[in-house]
């Protein structure tokens, strides 16, 4: 079964992309039907920026990160890769273009095992093995390779989708609401080990998220999403916590 994704989603004249060339996403909009819910986006990430987007439920946070990667159709406007034009790409061929992706709610396959998993996000790159520096970043799924995905914690499972995502060798890392579900332990090793990742590989990363310790440890900037709109936008050593708790409260 692996083989057969390989040979689908691995075209022979795609390399593994190199880390750092950024995100640049321009005048963005997306719709679901006759509704619009994103509402003329702009953002860049910088190589080895990380960035929080932070937002109440309903705001949009999920259906940018959906359309980043693919999974929901542009309206409008176009969504780059070290300036490579991926808007109109197929999410298979934006992951062999450097985007990864860590959905909501992880979505590991349960039945098959950490190491299966990973390899699943090995598909774009050619190899057949996991590395091991992924599983540096992970001991504990070494520790696990052998054991079913669906029989891990909720916060190991998080490092299952996360060490999957890295398989791919990406350039941009989008994770969306990473910190659901997890014990607040768990929570700050996730923001080590992302800001460890991220200066090992040049990553861009952005990251969905709610909760603001988890942002202002992890990300470089924050910006809150209100009704489909950037409507706040600060570094983190200079980011007015009241003003951004606002606009998270009910």
């Amino acid at each position: 079964m692996l083989q057969s994704l390989r040979t689908a989603l691995a075209p022979s004249h795609i390399g593994a992309p190199d880390a750092g060339r950024g995100l640049t996403v321009t005048d963005l909009h997306v719709s679901y039907g006759e509704s619009e819910v994103i509402h003329g986006i702009d953002l860049a990430v910088a190589p080895g920026e990380i960035v929080a987007v932070m937002g109440r439920n309903g705001m949009g946070k999920t259906t940018l990160m959906k359309s980043l990667m693919g999974l929901v159709p542009v309206k409008s406007g176009t969504i780059a890769v070290g300036g490579v034009d991926v808007t109109a790409m197929k999410s298979h061929l934006r992951v062999a273009s450097g985007l990864a992706y860590v959905p909501q709610g992880r979505q590991i396959f349960s039945t098959m095992t950490v190491q299966e998993n990973i390899e699943t996000g090995l598909t774009v790159t050619g190899r057949t093995d996991v590395p091991q520096e992924i599983y540096d970043l992970f001991p504990v799924l070494l520790e696990m390779r052998r054991r079913r995905g669906g029989n891990l914690s909720g916060g190991q499972q998080q490092q299952l989708a996360i060490a999957r995502a890295l398989a791919a060798n990406p350039s941009v890392l989008l994770l969306d609401e990473p910190t659901e579900g997890i014990q607040p332990s768990i929570i700050r090793d996730m923001a080590r080990t992302l800001r460890q990742i991220r200066d090992e590989r040049g990553l861009s990363v952005v990251v969905s998220e709610q909760v603001l310790s988890f942002a202002l440890d992890v990300a470089d900037r924050i910006l809150v999403i209100e009704n489909g709109t950037i409507a706040h936008e600060s570094p983190r050593d200079g980011v007015d916590e009241a003003a951004v708790a606002r606009f998270l409260s009910v």
